[in-house]
């Protein structure tokens, strides 16, 4: 599965646009604190463990994407934009989403 951000793939046309597709994962962020506070490789005002969870929450909300375009029967999704956000009544959780268009090249 190609996925991009561009609303092209170069030299490979688009047969079929087959709708838009989305993947969402939601982390509590209770999680991210005791990550934090456990956390022993802080260098330079970096984590790497709570990069690894949003890294990993990231690659989940791809993958939830792309599988729904497969679904659809596209093997690309371009347009892709990237999103993260603080939800909850007092934001207790961190979304990462993601959205693109399921195509057919």
């Amino acid at each position: 599965m190609i996925v991009t951000t561009t609303p092209t793939v170069e030299g490979r046309p688009v047969r079929d646009y087959l709708g838009i597709v989305t993947g969402e994962v939601i982390v509590g962020a209770n999680l991210f604190r005791d990550i934090f506070a456990a956390v022993t490789d802080l260098v330079g005002g970096r984590s790497g463990k709570y990069e690894q969870v949003l890294q990993r929450a990231r690659r989940e909300a791809l993958a939830e994407m792309e599988a729904e375009a497969a679904r659809l029967g596209g093997n690309a999704v371009v347009g892709v934009d990237i999103d993260y956000e603080v939800i909850g009544s007092k934001g207790s959780m961190l979304m990462v989403s993601c959205s693109g268009t399921a195509v057919a090249l």
